[in-house]
């Protein structure tokens, strides 16, 4: 299975989005800086995030995005399927249908044991993601972290933070 690159960058931001003050919020252009990555893709997930309820939009030129939610409320499954939108990634097309010579269908009244296997896969998948939260992601990275990686967190923050009303 392959994921989409607006994932990672979803969830890198959503965990960047996590850091800021009370009241502080990131533009999207900050975030793509931060990330090395096009604004213009990056808005779009950002605005998928934003639909999911995982982010709040502040409008107007102090604007920028923050937390719709606590770290902990989040999970990477949220954050996929915001991103990648909730449909299975494998959709059967009952193949085993097609072809010269077709069968009757009853041959075909049960479901196909391929699709069944793939959506018991994904059902694992899903409950793997939905056990991890941004707040462990965090916690993880603060065991290790020597302490490198939250000095340029900080010091980008430092700079492009932009301070709103909550």
């Amino acid at each position: 299975m392959k994921l989409g690159d607006g994932v990672e960058q979803a969830i890198h931001c959503v965990t960047m989005l996590s850091r800021l003050s009370e009241g502080g919020v990131l533009s999207a252009a900050a975030l793509a800086e931060f990330h090395g990555v096009s604004t213009s893709y990056l808005l779009k997930h950002l605005q998928a995030l934003s639909g999911a309820g995982l982010v709040d939009t502040v409008p107007g030129p102090k604007g920028g995005y923050r937390l719709a939610k606590k770290p902990e409320e989040i999970t990477l499954l949220d954050i996929v399927l915001a991103v990648e939108g909730p449909a299975p990634a494998f959709r059967c097309a009952e193949i085993r249908q097609r072809g010269p010579n077709p069968l009757p269908g009853r041959y075909f009244a049960k479901p196909c044991g391929i699709n069944a296997a793939m959506l018991k896969a994904e059902r694992a998948y899903r409950a793997e993601l939905a056990k991890v939260s941004i707040a462990d992601i965090l916690a993880d990275l603060e065991v290790t972290d020597d302490g490198g990686i939250a000095a340029r967190g900080c010091a980008f923050l430092e700079i492009h933070e932009r301070k709103t009303a909550r």
